[in-house]
């Protein structure tokens, strides 16, 4: 038995849950800032993930889905996923982002499971807070050994891909570490690095 984990927003999705919320709010401006600068590690990732859910409280929660399902996926990301089952492995998802997005996901791409935040919602709006099990930089680490200890897997078994800095704690944990398209303190840490939007140049690095 082998896992690979693949993060969410800029990985499997060619874009950021987040910042489509923000542009949709007309907040856009004031997100995208926030994101760049977690996405490079240079703001700890907890403080930016709820500064920013903040600037989306009063939105109303059938626009924020709606606008969550119509994200674009990395090209070929459902091929990738479907061959890397074909071969054997458990394909999962952690995401910093949120569960509206990653459960509407699962399915289109074929995940097993996906783990993610949860935005809350009053009277049918975001009240501006979250939760979730994937709150803060070493989040992904945390969960990829729990997961790995629970199946029995080694290192060598787990493979870990991603594009920012808050996908580093998951690398520790995975022999094979695939930066995509990322950031270069991500790159930085990697055992191979995709600069390409095709998510299936990373089959030959792992299968």
């Amino acid at each position: 038995m082998k896992l690979v984990v693949f993060d969410f927003d800029g990985t499997l999705m060619d874009n950021e849950t987040i910042d489509e919320l923000a542009n949709a709010y007309d907040v856009k401006d004031e997100i995208g800032y926030i994101t760049k600068e977690a996405m490079e590690g240079r703001l700890d990732f907890f403080s930016a993930l709820t500064q920013r859910v903040a600037l989306l409280k009063g939105m109303p929660l059938d626009i924020a889905t709606s606008v969550a399902h119509t994200l674009t996926p990395m090209p070929n990301a459902k091929e990738c996923i479907a061959e890397l089952k074909k071969a054997g492995f458990i394909v999962i998802c952690f995401s910093g982002g949120f569960n509206i997005a990653t459960e509407y996901y699962k399915d289109i791409l074929g995940l097993d499971a996906t783990f993610s935040n949860v935005l809350h919602v009053e009277h049918g709006k975001l009240t501006g807070k979250v939760g979730g099990s994937m709150m803060f930089s070493d989040s992904k680490g945390v969960m990829l050994k729990s997961f790995s200890s629970m199946l029995g897997l080694s290192k060598k078994d787990c493979v870990a891909i991603g594009d920012g800095a808050n996908d580093l704690s998951m690398f520790e944990y995975a022999e094979t570490k695939i930066a995509f398209c990322a950031k270069p303190a991500l790159k930085a840490k990697a055992s191979h690095v995709v600069d390409s939007k095709d998510m299936n140049l990373i089959l030959d690095m792992i299968l």
